[in-house]
């Protein structure tokens, strides 16, 4: 029985739905499915369609893209209600969402608690002494201009700095009541700054996280950091952390010829080959 993590599916990209569905069954496996899947509830209902029969139980936290506001059933939904509409979709499913109780790994390396956190971003990944504007300002500099500032609506909340604060407050409170036994966190946004790693457009980083949560692998007992967004898949180490980024990406980031389960990443038990040193 192994956990497994997968994110930025990206399904509205034909390339991608034609790799996805040569992944192979591992019928006694959870996998996570760390954001990104796509833009609308069609998508999400696309991805579980052809990933609940081939793994045992399916986890899902949310992704920018997944909050960017569509029309659903022929209601337009953003902010809050689409978060809460998708976390309907997904009980309706069986798919364990955000804001459902963490579930507990069974499995070897286990107990630990799956803690699925959706704790956006609040530009403070921008240069020191940068307001919102000023951070927008600073990547347009150099020609980066990210579509959630016209795409993801944050309401009911004045902006996405706000919303973040709640969403990351109410995850501390979680986590301190979860304490029984070490932890798996899982946020589609990297939980510190350092991990920032985008050479291709490396003034995007204002919409890649928040430093609230710099410490939590340590103040919440992580043995493994889950983590997609940034499109870079890679393993790092810090202060004996493994933190996983696990995206799959779009079509021109994927390497020629590479199938579709060499992207999983495996989170537990400890894989027996990892890719980068530790730090």
């Amino acid at each position: 029985m192994k956990l497994w993590a997968l994110s930025d599916l990206h399904v509205g990209h034909r390339r991608n739905r034609e790799l996805l569905v040569h992944l192979s069954p591992k019928p006694d496996d959870w996998l996570i499915v760390g954001g990104d899947i796509g833009e609308t509830g069609d998508h999400m209902q696309w991805a579980f369609d052809l990933l609940q029969p081939r793994f045992a139980r399916l986890l899902w936290v949310p992704g920018n893209h997944e909050l960017w506001t569509s029309e659903e059933r022929g209601v337009r939904l953003g902010g809050a209600d689409k978060l809460a509409a998708l976390g309907e979709l997904c009980r309706a499913r069986g798919v364990v969402g955000v804001d459902d109780e963490w579930p507990v790994w069974p499995g070897d390396g286990g107990p630990h608690t799956i803690a699925l956190l959706a704790l956006l971003y609040d530009y403070g990944f921008a240069p020191p002494g940068l307001d919102r504007a000023g951070a927008i300002a600073w990547a347009a500099e150099d020609g980066v201009v990210a579509a959630d500032e016209s795409r993801l609506d944050p309401a009911p909340f004045p902006d996405i700095a706000a919303w973040s604060a709640a969403r990351v407050s109410t995850a501390a409170a979680r986590l301190e009541r979860s304490q029984a036994h070490p932890t798996v966190l899982v946020n589609h946004w990297p939980l510190r700054d350092d991990l920032i790693f985008i050479p291709r457009v490396p003034r995007y980083r204002p919409w890649c996280g928040t430093l609230a949560t710099h410490d939590w692998h340590r103040r919440y007992g992580a043995r493994v950091v889950v983590s997609g967004h940034l499109h870079t898949r890679r393993t790092d180490w810090i202060d004996g952390v493994r933190f996983e980024e696990c995206s799959l990406g779009y079509p021109r980031e994927q390497r020629s010829g590479m199938l579709a389960d060499a992207y999983l990443r495996q989170i537990l038990p400890e894989p027996t080959v990892l890719h980068h040193a530790p730090r």
